[in-house]
């Protein structure tokens, strides 16, 4: 059994995984609530992988060092595609694992994977298998947090994930109608221009919010709310395979 942990700026996520099959899926506030849970007593995990956009982890990796053999994804770490950005140090890990996961799922075809987390990825990954980058902007908690946090009297608003009036009547509905409309249409507009770059775009969302975009938007789209996980066990397992 494999071990897969994605060190996310809010949650820690983590899967066991059979070959390319998933069995669990699991979400921790911590990292030490992972190191002490029943997981390594219910599994024998003989491999792990550790990717992570935090820094700081290094006691959390030397205690599954521990455990298992383990991987901490870098820069460094062979992949199964190829990695074009041309700043691959400062690359989140989440974002090449996507890639990885959605050039596995359609390996033929141009993939826009977006991931909309704590932010909103963007993460592109052609036909030959080559990451060529993408795009950053902030996700839809972060958007309503920075109203709140950089002006003197907005207020908080809790998402509505069924809001879609255009013009907001109040203080609550136009700041919804911004950050909630106002996101959509980003993603929308993004996911056109991409299809305006390369042809036979696929288009893959995943991340926290993926069944609020997946509802909403109206283009075709594919939702797999596990896909950087299965991305970072396919890194994982190519790396297990070099050294054999």
């Amino acid at each position: 059994m494999k071990l897969i942990i994605d060190v996310g700026n809010t949650r820690l996520k983590a899967a066991v995984f059979s070959g390319n099959e998933m069995v669990e899926a699991f979400v921790f506030d911590n990292t030490v609530k992972l190191i002490t849970s029943d997981l390594f007593t219910k599994y024998t995990i003989t491999n792990c992988m550790v990717a992570s956009v935090k820094s700081g982890i290094e006691d959390f990796v030397n205690q599954l060092k521990q455990k298992t053999n383990t991987i901490l994804f870098t820069a460094e770490t062979p992949v199964p595609i190829k990695n074009l950005y041309t700043s691959a140090t400062t690359l989140g890990r989440d974002r090449l694992a996507a890639a990885v996961g959605g050039n596995n799922l359609y390996a033929d075809k141009n993939v826009l994977v977006i991931d909309a987390g704590t932010c909103l990825k963007y993460n592109f990954v052609n036909n030959k298998g080559e990451f060529l980058g993408g795009a950053i902007s902030p996700g839809l908690q972060m958007r309503f947090k920075a109203l709140n946090t950089f002006t003197a009297r907005l207020p908080i608003i809790e998402m509505n994930t069924d809001y879609d009036k255009a013009v907001g009547t109040n203080t609550s509905e136009s700041i919804l109608a911004g950050v909630v409309l106002g996101t959509l249409a980003e993603v929308a507009g993004m996911i056109e221009q991409y299809k305006k770059l390369y042809n036979n775009l696929t288009v893959v969302i995943t991340g926290g919010d993926v069944y609020f975009f997946e509802k909403r938007l109206k283009n075709s789209i594919f939702a797999d709310q596990y896909l950087i996980l299965k991305g970072l066990n396919l890194i994982l397992e190519h790396n297990i395979n070099a050294k054999t």
